[in-house]
């Protein structure tokens, strides 16, 4: 069996592709769809904020970000336990979501809160 490399998995709370983004700004603009990490990864813009990309730099842990539709067997199966979004970690054995849509909201879209609460979560 081969060894999994740890690494975190942003899953987003839409699908990716352009029927998937423009579904997702439109529902935005309705009020009706809503991605806490999409709040701290890209705020208001099409492309990721700066704040957010120095973040994914200083982890611990290589970040990947992945939409509904693009997510990997290992992220598939923690999607049947945890509501969109969520931070997850992989690492073959023991994968879980460290930080769930709750904590992700909580964090108000700022890079810096997700920072702190990933970096505990990974020591422990």
């Amino acid at each position: 069996m081969s060894r999994i490399e740890c690494r975190l998995v942003g899953v987003y709370n839409a699908n990716g592709g352009l029927a998937g983004e423009l579904s997702y700004v439109i529902g935005k603009i309705r009020g009706t769809a809503h991605c806490g990490l999409c709040d701290i990864s890209h705020g208001k813009r099409p492309m990721y904020r700066k704040e957010w990309k120095e973040m994914v730099q200083r982890l611990p842990l290589p970040l990947e970000t992945v939409h509904l539709n693009e997510v990997d067997a290992s992220t598939s199966r923690l999607l049947e336990k945890a509501r969109s979004p969520f931070i997850a970690l992989i690492d073959g054995e023991n994968d879980r979501v460290l930080v769930s849509a709750e904590e992700l909201d909580g964090c108000g879209g700022d890079s810096e809160a997700l920072f702190a609460l990933l970096s505990h979560r990974v020591a422990e």
